[in-house]
């Protein structure tokens, strides 16, 4: 009975396990053959794998024969934007601008087909705002975006926004996901939605779009395990496709791996991407071998990694074959690895009609000339070298053509048969006949990190003693050590920020310094104080929307008048500040002003104490901050209060081409629960949050304050 029930057992198991082949699947990608003498038999696996998996999801094709959604099967090249990125939004002019964004983009790689626009983390988080209110507090609101989002159909281009299903913690939409992005995205014009962390969309994500009559193109990002039934409404995905290695690296293979979801489904489009890699090549070749699109991420929640200059040409003419020949790209008798000529050069077939396309690529670290691929003699039938757009003289031999052609180390190839050029295939090859002449070993293939910059904050008129309400932090040897807290980034360059005193961006900093004496705020600015300013002044900024937000009728609430004003942008504090007379501080004036020298974890000491800052609020409601003086105990060496725990405070500003983050302090009062994804909350003094900048109108936040800071004498 026992042995019995084990069989049983076993059998049991190898049902549940899925089907029997020799080449499984890693996160959705298929190993290729070991060999050319194991083609054959490897395709015929990859034949049965796709066959019996079909089967097994009850797979339909019905999604990607609708007409709205078909230009997800040319969505060759897409970056994922920051919203913060200088190139798409003037904030001095509060303007989009997607046609300098594009411009930039096409300079330095050519034409993109989509694009994906985030907006939410890492920024979500730091108040309850949710990821559709932080969309409706872009600038000029949805009609502001919905004319952004055609400003770029103007240009070609598909949009995307993500949806993030992690964010349970701040504010309730008050309907399901599935409803509220789907009516928002339909709302703004948007063609499709980015499922983050997800390894497919539910397809309660499908019914909801298409019953608001504005379809959307889904793309989860995650690499499913296996293959799942998403895959006949998912008509794109975005895909990491590194895999771990034997030593426990993640790292390409050298024979070009199958992209599963393009095997099930050739219309399925696959956007690849490493986003912290310096060098794309993998990425590109990879793309290319099997006949899909590109993830061309450079603005990496505020940090720059921009594809070189070799990758980035590679990546223009990857991209003109492919728009060129789309079609054949979605080949149902695609054959990837058909057999190349010589070793490390592999290649894909997708013939379609009279015509044949090959994607090559070379993954050997030397040039490879001469014969490279074989095909049946087909008389009247002509080759062309895509990437060097040029005719070939095919030698024949017995009733096989072999075709020759030159391809870089790390390189790419192409070729077509076919018995006649269309006028748009004639136009390519004239322009590609112009870009090719260049090899892409004559463009430099170094990388550089993005150099920042602190704005200046223009000292003040010293003052004799200290004004009113401020405190004297005398001069001072000071060791000012704080790291940054992103959560994602690791000890890359690039990360956090470049201190004056740096010559890059990192995310630890540590420097030995003399500060002058100076006085600042006993207490953060309070509604009360800032009424006085606006009361003096009529101070009205350009871009309004969320400013003062809890005030009605020009005052604060009935008895918040002791409560840090919150809501204010970093132009609203400068603004306060320049009118008092004083100023914003550096970082570390506001560091040595809460930890003294001598190194101190909190302003209070190095034991955490609770009942010196106000009770944390987790829930998806927000309460206000507490009164400034309400937490005497949190006092720092020089009496400086309310530090900490209460609302985060706006001091410097850091820019760089394409990025402005301002570094907050104290932490707050509110962590959203649920997720790691959300702003980092941190109340330590030896760390500081990075805050990214678009508009006064987004940038503003229900937990974010500021002090003033007055040079002395």
């Amino acid at each position: 009975m026992r042995f019995r029930n084990f069989l049983l057992a076993v059998a049991l198991i190898a049902s549940a396990t899925g089907q029997d082949t020799q080449y499984p699947a890693q996160s959705m990608m298929i190993p290729g053959p070991a060999s050319a003498a194991d083609f054959a038999s490897w395709l015929s696996d990859l034949k049965h794998w796709r066959s019996e998996s079909r089967i097994r999801l009850g797979y339909s094709g019905s999604q990607y024969d609708r007409p709205e959604l078909k230009w997800t099967q040319q969505s060759f090249v897409q970056p994922q934007m920051m919203i913060h990125d200088r190139f798409f939004f003037d904030p001095d002019a509060g303007k989009y601008t997607v046609s300098r964004y594009l411009d930039d983009l096409g300079k330095r790689y050519g034409a993109i087909d989509s694009v994906l626009i985030w907006h939410s983390y890492p920024n979500m988080g730091i108040d309850n705002r949710n990821q559709y209110d932080l969309i409706r507090d872009m600038p000029r609101g949805i009609p502001g975006v919905r004319q952004m989002v055609s400003d770029f159909h103007t240009h070609d281009v598909r949009v995307l926004f993500p949806v993030m299903v992690w964010d349970q913690g701040t504010r309730d939409e008050g309907i399901p996901d599935w409803n509220a992005s789907t009516q928002l995205m339909a709302a703004v014009g948007a063609d499709g939605l980015n499922g983050d962390t997800l390894y497919d969309f539910p397809l309660v994500f499908r019914t909801a779009s298409d019953q608001t009559g504005h379809s959307l193109a889904l793309e989860p990002q995650v690499p499913s395990a296996k293959p799942s039934e998403a895959l006949a409404w998912d008509n794109l995905s975005w895909n990491d496709w590194i895999i771990l290695n034997e030593h426990g690296g993640w790292q390409y293979p050298f024979i070009p791996q199958v992209a599963a979801d393009k095997w099930l489904e050739p219309r399925h489009m696959v956007n690849v991407c490493d986003r912290w890699a310096h060098d794309k090549t993998d990425d590109l070749q990879h793309a290319f071998f099997n006949g899909v699109g590109y993830e061309s991420w450079e603005n990496i929640w505020g940090i720059w990694n921009q594809i070189d200059d070799r990758d980035a040409e590679a990546l223009r003419r990857i991209a003109m074959i492919e728009r060129t020949f789309a079609t054949l790209l979605t080949s149902a008798d695609w054959e990837p690895h058909t057999p190349a000529a010589q070793y490390g050069v592999f290649a894909s077939k997708f013939p379609g009609g009279k015509k044949s396309l090959w994607t090559v690529v070379n993954r050997n670290t030397f040039d490879v000339n001469g014969p490279q691929i074989k095909v049946p003699y087909q008389p009247g039938e002509q080759y062309y070298d895509l990437w060097h757009a040029v005719q070939l003289t095919p030698e024949v031999k017995g009733n096989l053509v072999w075709l020759s052609f030159d391809v870089e180390q790390h390189g790419y190839g192409a070729v077509l048969a076919t018995t006649g050029l269309t006028a748009e295939e004639q136009q390519f090859l004239s322009e590609m006949q112009n870009i090719s002449k260049r090899p892409l070993s004559s463009y430099s293939a170094e990388w550089h990190f993005l150099p920042q910059h602190l704005v200046d904050i223009p000292l003040t008129k010293r003052a004799a003693t200290a004004p009113a309400g401020m405190v004297k932090i005398p001069a001072g040897d000071f060791d000012f050590t704080v790291s940054g807290v992103e959560i994602e980034g690791g000890n890359e360059i690039g990360v956090d920020v470049q201190m004056p005193w740096e010559n890059s961006p990192r995310r630890q900093h540590s420097h030995w310094m003399h500060l002058k004496s100076f006085y600042i705020d006993r207490y953060p600015v309070t509604n009360a104080d800032y009424k006085k300013f606006l009361d003096t002044t009529h101070y009205h900024p350009k871009d309004n929307h969320n400013f003062l937000r809890e005030w009605k009728n020009g005052t604060y609430p009935h008895g918040w008048g002791g409560k840090p004003v919150t809501w204010v942008s970093l132009e609203d504090a400068r603004a306060y500040a320049a009118w008092a007379g004083k100023r914003l501080p550096h970082e570390w004036e506001w560091q040595y002003a809460a930890q003294g020298s001598d190194g101190r974890v909190y302003p209070w000491g190095d034991t955490w104490d609770p009942s010196a800052i106000p009770v944390s609020d987790t829930g998806r409601t927000l309460s206000p901050p507490t009164d400034v003086a309400s937490h005497s105990r949190g006092a720092s060496p020089f009496g400086v209060i309310d530090l900490v725990g209460n609302v985060w405070q706006w001091t410097d500003e850091y820019q760089d081409e394409h990025t402005r983050a301002a570094i907050v302090r104290g932490g707050s009062h509110y962590s959203p629960a649920g997720s790691r994804w959300y702003f980092p909350q941190n109340r330590r003094l030896d760390e500081h949050g990075k805050y990214l900048l678009m508009a006064p109108s987004l940038d503003r936040a229900a937990t974010l304050g500021f002090r003033c800071l007055v040079d002395s004498e």
